[in-house]
């Protein structure tokens, strides 16, 4: 699976402006194969989200290769929408570093 889409624990959550719903449901539109990767409600045991993406806040992708990409949702939904999530700007845990 080239992406995985890193978001939180709510799936039951289906409207537009959950961050995680508006992220999953663009891809969904788009036709993009994604693994989804649920994590913790609370933001002080996003441990492993904190490492992947220097932040605590859900959604985030992580593509195949590593690199990890994370913006606003809003941000998110319209690149995906555009065609454009594969050039969208990434970082990687080790950058951070």
């Amino acid at each position: 699976m080239p992406v995985k889409l890193h978001r939180c624990g709510g799936m039951w959550v289906k409207i537009g402006g959950h961050p995680c719903w508006k992220v999953q449901k663009a891809l969904n539109e788009a036709g993009i194969e994604y693994e989804v990767v649920t994590g913790p409600l609370s933001r002080s045991k996003r441990t492993e989200i904190t490492r992947l993406s220097g932040q605590a806040l859900y959604p985030v992708i992580e593509f195949e290769d590593g690199r990890v990409y994370r913006e606003q949702s809003k941000k998110m939904a319209e690149r995906i929408s555009a065609g454009e999530l594969f050039e969208a700007p990434t970082t990687t845990p080790e950058a951070r570093r």
